[in-house]
């Protein structure tokens, strides 16, 4: 009788056979890569992407090593977008990058990338976001995609949009704490004050570091001054209306009852008042504060 192979036999026909298995990858990744490069690329603009594949069904030729190929192919793209006499190469910038997620949904990298290269590169922040969108969808857990895209659509003055990506940001577990400050002062910039109010004031309170509690201080007092600076504009504008003039100080404001009392400042100051020009403003300048 035949004895059964030893397992040191077996272990090396394994390893043989993974070992043609990466060759055939490789073959297979260098004959695609031969033969778009044979393609003029004068004649066909972005030839060298249009023939590659999805990544769904690249996998079927990876032969169980996509995460290799996502690396090589990634490598590739950064050869590619390099290359500046390729004048139309944005034009297929979702797809390779799309290519490669299939291929290795957690490969980091190439979302972070894309993203720059559609942002600083094509200019086109609507595509880098929809990069980083990707990689939050195929990566839930990791914050640094909806932190990253707040950043680029507040370097982009869209503070809603921002504030939107700050709020994913805070809820994925592990963010950093600077998320939350980002969020309150997106809500400042699209006047939605309570909700900045609200946030400071949380941020504040939970606050073991110094510094920390020092920013959310100054951000309360500027956040409390425009809101009472809109009261007081508020009834100003209200004064105009009914005796065709501005108050000659702010004390008529609640003499006519046209308020309660007079708002003050997180410090308890009063509010700086032109009657000339009926303008208010805070007596502190918040981030010298």
């Amino acid at each position: 009788m035949n004895s059964l192979p030893s397992f040191s036999h077996r272990r090396g026909l394994a390893s043989i056979s993974s070992g043609l298995a990466l060759f055939l990858l490789l073959v297979s990744i260098v004959s695609l890569k031969m033969t778009i490069n044979t393609i003029p690329r004068q004649k066909i603009p972005g030839a060298s992407v249009i023939y590659l594949p999805s990544g769904k069904y690249l996998k079927y030729i990876t032969f169980g090593f996509p995460s290799l190929a996502a690396d090589l192919i990634y490598l590739w793209a950064i050869q590619y977008y390099s290359t500046y006499t390729i004048v139309d190469r944005y034009q297929y910038l979702e797809h390779i990058f799309s290519v490669i997620a299939e291929l290795d949904p957690r490969y980091q990298d190439p979302y972070e990338v894309g993203a720059l290269i559609a942002i600083y590169e094509a200019r086109n922040l609507e595509l880098g976001l929809k990069i980083l969108d990707l990689g939050l969808a195929k990566n839930p857990d990791q914050w640094i995609f909806p932190f990253q895209a707040g950043h680029y659509a507040q370097m982009a003055k869209d503070f809603d949009l921002a504030r939107r990506y700050y709020e994913k940001t805070m809820k994925i577990p592990g963010a950093p704490d600077i998320a939350k400050r980002l969020y309150a002062a997106a809500s400042f910039k699209v006047m939605d004050l309570e909700t900045a109010w609200e946030t400071w004031q949380e941020i504040y309170a939970t606050a073991t570091d110094p510094r920390v509690k020092e920013i959310a201080s100054r951000h309360l007092y500027r956040v409390k001054a425009a809101m009472d600076i809109k009261i007081l504009e508020d009834a100003i504008a209200r004064f105009k209306q009914r005796f065709g003039r501005y108050p000659q100080e702010l004390a008529e404001l609640v003499k006519f009852r046209l308020l309660s009392s007079l708002p003050r400042d997180l410090d308890g100051d009063d509010y700086l008042y032109n009657p000339e020009k009926g303008e208010v403003g805070p007596p502190k300048i918040w981030w010298k504060k």
